[in-house]
């Protein structure tokens, strides 16, 4: 009997089982961890006629049992390089991640692919929000937490058409695990050096990146960013988008949408007033014309767009406002999970401000992020795995505003709002510029418990002054 193993208990892993067995594959998970929780999840798998192993660690003796493979799923948690993985490949076994198989199930419905290291989740909202304002059918899915494969497993379900678009942010783990994906487009958001501590160098990350856009139909590029914009040559038919027309950029390339007078404008004349878009940064309005880039190509009218921009949410857990109390506004940017990412939101902010930040530290350049802190920050919250690390760095980068330590937002959040009364700052920004893996399982869970915090202290702050 031949197996496919997915390797990992995680959503993503469980979706591509899941879908594996809607055609009529043998399939078996296997997870290192172990636990209550994970025992009766495996249960409930198993009733659905999907063999889950736990506690099993990631070599090829743990795999024999299954030979002959007929395809190994790795989770984006697990090296692509992985010694067991490489192993495998050498004995012929084919490897993939479930994006790959997300991508053959699919059939003919196009992709729009958003990657970068910041920015990605906030275009990949926006799209998805213009395409569905305009009728179409266009779920946001993949590295923002809703597995493609559960998009697709919920429509062949149910007996339902597959949607007329599916937009997809992905990472880079995710693009590494997927060669054979051709998206009809891949947007670039934004290149700075992240997760370096899996990809080794900036040079294997950009490739990385890159290889997904060169298999694309069409090219949508930020010409705002310093790295794309150093490799513009390299992709003179791809449409280049920048919030200033004046942006250097090879002779021969000609940014097809930029800003020019608070108007989102092209060669035929302005189209319609940024103000459109009631997000904070100029990070976001260069976000606002990679998604008019999409709208544009796939010929929707631009007073559309525009209805679809005034409209807009936001996305959460990136610059979201939770609320204003006593002249505060408290801000959760849990998204920011690196130095870059952190610097925009606090560019963002209006200053005074205290911040909180902290985390399990990544690689990177904190020079900008610090920068800005010096700027606008009178005081800095440390808190969690990295609290001792960024003291170190902020004295050594003579940031003289307060910088106070804690432990958990448990501590931090009643301490922001004593701070910002005192200092009369008019924000509490949390943006950690890191990520969340020391107290979280992700930042959506971290962002979640900031949100919490803040609504449980002014709970607890009125209850106190009555």
């Amino acid at each position: 009997m031949a197996f496919v193993v997915v390797l990992g208990l995680g959503k993503s892993g469980i979706m591509a089982a899941r879908l594996l067995m809607k055609q009529g594959k043998q399939v078996v998970i296997l997870e290192e961890r172990n636990g209550t929780q994970l025992t009766k999840l495996a249960r409930d798998l198993l009733k659905e006629g999907i063999t889950v192993r736990l506690g099993v660690s990631l070599n090829y003796s743990s795999l024999k049992e299954f030979l002959p493979l007929t395809r190994i799923i790795t989770s984006p948690a697990i090296p692509w390089n992985h010694p067991a993985l490489n192993y495998c490949r050498e004995q012929d076994i084919p490897i993939c991640g479930d994006t790959t198989l997300a991508w053959e199930a699919c059939g003919r419905t196009p992709w729009i692919t958003v990657t970068g290291t910041n920015g990605k989740t906030t275009v990949t909202h926006l799209v998805g929000h213009i395409l569905s304002y305009t009728g179409l059918d266009a779920p946001i899915c993949g590295n923002i937490g809703i597995p493609v494969n559960e998009v697709i497993l919920s429509r062949k379900n149910v007996g339902s058409a597959l949607p007329n678009w599916l937009v997809v942010e992905l990472s880079s783990y995710q693009i590494e695990s997927a060669p054979a994906l051709q998206p009809q487009f891949a947007i670039w958001t934004t290149l700075t050096p992240d997760h370096l501590e899996r990809h080794g160098t900036l040079v294997n990350y950009r490739l990385i990146k890159r290889s997904l856009v060169e298999k694309a139909s069409h090219q949508i590029l930020n010409g705002n960013d310093p790295d794309l914009r150093a490799s513009a040559s390299m992709w003179p038919q791809a449409t280049w988008v920048t919030t200033d027309p004046t942006i250097s950029l090879p002779g021969y390339i000609k940014p097809k949408l930029w800003i020019e007078a608070g108007q989102v404008t092209t060669q035929q004349g302005p189209l319609f007033s940024t103000d459109c878009l009631a997000m904070l940064g100029d990070h976001n309005q260069q976000n606002l014309l990679m998604a008019t880039a999409v709208g544009m190509q796939i010929d929707l009218e631009p007073a559309l767009i525009e209805k679809a921009f005034r409209c807009f949410p936001g996305v959460p857990h990136r610059l979201e406002l939770i609320r204003r109390y006593k002249g505060i506004c408290f801000y959760n940017d849990s998204k920011a999970t690196n130095f870059d990412a952190a610097e925009s939101g606090v560019k963002a902010v209006k200053e005074p401000m205290v911040v909180i930040a902290g985390g399990q530290a990544k690689y990177g350049s904190s020079k900008d992020w610090i920068k800005q802190l010096r700027l606008k920050a009178r005081a800095i919250i440390l808190f969690g795995e990295a609290r001792g690390e960024f003291s170190m760095l902020l004295e050594t980068n003579q940031y003289k505003g307060e910088v106070h330590s804690c432990l958990d937002l448990e501590q931090a959040v009643p301490l922001s709002l004593s701070i910002a009364l005192r200092c009369k700052c008019q924000a509490v920004l949390f943006s950690p510029a890191c990520a969340s893996f020391d107290q979280y399982k992700n930042f959506e869970e971290r962002g979640d418990d900031f949100r919490e915090k803040v609504k449980a202290l002014i709970r607890i702050d009125h209850i106190a002054l009555q």
